[in-house]
């Protein structure tokens, strides 16, 4: 992956002002400024995010899977997902990721009911995360993120196209599930159009 040839865009993009206080450039206004990075399962989205995160201390990175992972212990989804899916889902008191996994990636409708009872909350941590970093690059890492509101909001939007046999290779080993939990993942993705993107790799 070339990183500086998506640095040289970030900053061909790069909203800010700056003024020169002494011997030093300080920013004066601006506004955030969204990256949106997309790739299935092991395509290598996260690696890519941290290694931008690394060129600069205003480059902050949202994982928005982890964000899914957090809204998950509020009390009030868990009652939704156990009204939904029934007390299966439960495991020593909290929800059961890797089953709960396994029912929504074997049916679309089931995925479409977790979406609806988690994307409200999911929404809301994210909106958040960038009114707290305002005048930061956010790097926003998510397989998902055309179907949302931010993926417009990108200025920068980057694809992953990386072969079924290299990301179930990382995925497996990464995640340790086997071939067919990874086919299940790959069969609850979403295809994407390469037009879409800035860059795609």
């Amino acid at each position: 992956i070339n990183i500086w040839r998506i640095a040289n865009l970030i900053l061909d993009n790069y909203p800010f002002k700056y003024y020169y206080e002494g011997n030093s450039l300080t920013k004066m206004e601006g506004r955030v400024m969204l990256i949106g990075i997309c790739g299935k399962s092991g395509s290598g989205k996260t690696t890519l995010s941290k290694k931008l995160e690394q060129l600069s201390n205003n480059i902050i990175y949202l994982d928005i899977d982890k964000i899914g992972h957090n809204v998950l212990l509020y009390q009030n989804v868990k009652n939704e997902l156990i009204d939904t899916f029934g007390l299966s889902i439960i495991k020593e008191n909290e929800i059961n990721r890797k089953f709960l996994s396994k029912l929504v990636f074997n049916s679309k409708e089931m995925m479409d009911k977790l979406t609806y009872i988690t994307w409200k909350y999911m929404e809301m941590e994210i909106d958040n995360f960038i009114k707290k970093n305002e005048n930061k690059i956010i790097i926003l890492d998510w397989q998902l993120l055309p179907k949302t509101k931010y993926f417009n909001m990108c200025k920068i939007k980057i694809l992953l196209d990386i072969s079924y046999e290299t990301r179930r290779e990382r995925a497996i080993k990464r995640d340790n599930i086997t071939m067919e939990e990874f086919d299940l993942r790959e069969k609850a993705s979403i295809d994407y159009n390469v037009d879409d993107f800035d860059i795609v790799i």
